[in-house]
């Protein structure tokens, strides 16, 4: 599976991984971000859709072939109606354990299998294809500080970049660099969703509500470290 082929949520975690100390990162929110991936990544392809902000299934028996995707397409048509915002975060490990076993199998992650307190099953997972994942932030870094134009930039590409600033992803981008590149960020998010109307505010819910919970999730940790 090369980098070229792999899904956004995949991807978004991906970029995570800070390849130098060999261990992920913003794990509080990190299950909302590949939710918020897989999410954008179904509209893009125009098999989810917005029927008065709900997530609608075009078709209960849409496939995409990638088994991440097929699994959220598939609890979105056996669940009740739901908005953008809560799709986020509604069993969104559901996704995120999707997606590690994907890359797992693909030779990206080694899971190894552990028992927390010697009794319960637990799987930790391992980067093993470092320059991938390093090749993979080079190349987002450069949508994010260009020089391509906005306009030239893939949507899948332009989405990855928007969602990834939106979860203020350390390994990603530094505080100081979103905000350098503020203008071209909230350009990125447009181009996220240029296909239609619809898709736009689709791009623009699911980013809002990934920025939201990395916000709750700081704030929960420092009321911790506090509290300590």
């Amino acid at each position: 599976m090369p980098n070229g082929s792999l899904s956004l949520p995949a991807r978004l975690y991906l970029l995570a991984w800070d390849t130098t100390k060999r261990r992920i990162t913003g794990s509080t929110h990190l299950h909302h971000l590949v939710r918020a991936g897989a999410l954008t990544e179904l509209a893009q392809r125009g098999l989810l859709v917005d029927d008065d902000g709900i997530v609608t299934p075009v078709h209960p028996d849409s496939r995409t072939g990638d088994v991440v995707l097929d699994g959220l397409l598939e609890l979105v048509s056996e669940s009740r109606p739901r908005r953008w915002k809560s799709w986020v975060t509604c069993r969104a490990r559901v996704t995120l354990d999707a997606v590690r076993a994907q890359l797992a199998a693909e030779g990206y992650l080694r899971a190894e299998k552990k028992r927390v307190l010697g009794i319960f099953p637990s799987v930790e997972y391992e980067l093993d294809r470092v320059p991938a994942v390093e090749a993979l932030r080079t190349d987002a870094r450069e949508v994010l500080e260009g020089p391509v134009p906005v306009a030239d930039v893939g949507d899948r590409d332009a989405a990855l970049v928007a969602l990834a600033a939106a979860a203020e992803l350390r390994t990603f981008a530094s505080s100081g660099e979103r905000k350098l590149h503020r203008a071209r960020i909230d350009e990125l998010a447009e181009r996220g969703g240029a296909a239609a109307p619809a898709l736009r505010k689709v791009v623009q819910d699911v980013r809002t509500a990934v920025a939201v919970a990395a916000a709750t999730a700081a704030s929960t940790t420092t009321a911790a470290t506090t509290a300590n």
